[in-house]
């Protein structure tokens, strides 16, 4: 995920989490937890038993989270977010345990027919030595198959609700949500195919370095140890690319 990827995501995390975003600039941002969202991530559970336990007020943390560094502004501090930051995978996992799926109706105020349309978050992540993982949104029109990315961004610029008005006529899917999820995971297959795979390449030419370097080592024994088949063992799991793709969440969104 670049810089913009994992910024955006945050912003978007919180904003429907219904955490404030106190201060927001395109490299950080300073977020106001919730008492729940506190709970789940900052790891205080002796905090919340004392203040539940005595009644006080509580207290729930402010993040400053810098999602480029090398943009970032003097005097400015706070936790770091990039692709192997603990806080932006534990996020990911707040993200299942918060349900994964939703069901959304765009607000209209006049008789409407509002059309079908499945929206997917998915995480691609291409693994060897080093990992690299970008975060697609892609919306599917139920009625024509027609796909859109960054669907995300424009559901959120939407107002939603979660139960439709009782003046509009929700018309019937003709594509299924199932059916629906295998083209977009297609689409995405798609995107992989066309993508620079050089750092697979790359991750082969360091393997056979590093293994030309170990069998030196080895170099005139017949029977090899079992550390040496250990290492390679561990240096076939650490340089064999590997590209996996992990739905993250989506929804049934009914819009004009």
């Amino acid at each position: 995920m670049q810089p913009q990827q994992i910024h955006d995501y945050l912003y978007h995390f919180f904003k429907e989490n219904d955490c404030e975003i106190l201060n927001s600039h395109s490299h950080y941002m300073n977020v106001q937890l919730t008492i729940e969202m506190d709970k789940r991530i900052m790891n205080r559970p002796f905090y919340w038993r004392y203040i539940e336990t005595v009644g006080d007020t509580p207290n729930p943390a402010q993040l400053m989270l810098i999602t480029d560094i090398t943009q970032l502004q003097e005097g400015v501090k706070g936790e770091v977010m990039h692709i192997g930051s603990p806080r932006l995978h534990q996020l990911f996992r707040v993200t299942h345990e918060l349900g994964s799926f939703v069901k959304m109706y765009e607000r209209v105020e006049e008789r409407s027919i509002l059309t079908p349309w499945l929206g997917l978050n998915i995480k691609v992540s291409y693994k060897s030595h080093q990992t690299k993982e970008f975060l697609y949104s892609l919306g599917m029109n139920l009625m024509t198959g027609a796909v859109f990315q960054e669907f995300h961004d424009t559901v959120c610029s939407l107002d939603l609700v979660e139960e439709p008005a009782k003046h509009v006529f929700q018309l019937p899917f003709i594509i299924t949500p199932v059916r629906a999820i295998e083209k977009l995971e297609r689409v995405i297959e798609q995107i992989i195919a066309k993508d620079d795979h050089q750092w697979a390449e790359e991750a082969k030419k360091r393997w056979v370095k590093d293994q030309a370097v170990l069998d030196y080592f080895y170099e005139g024994v017949e029977e090899k140890p079992e550390s040496y088949e250990s290492e390679k063992q561990a240096m076939t799991e650490r340089f064999t690319p590997r590209i996996s793709m992990e739905i993250l969440n989506g929804g049934l969104f009914y819009l004009k």
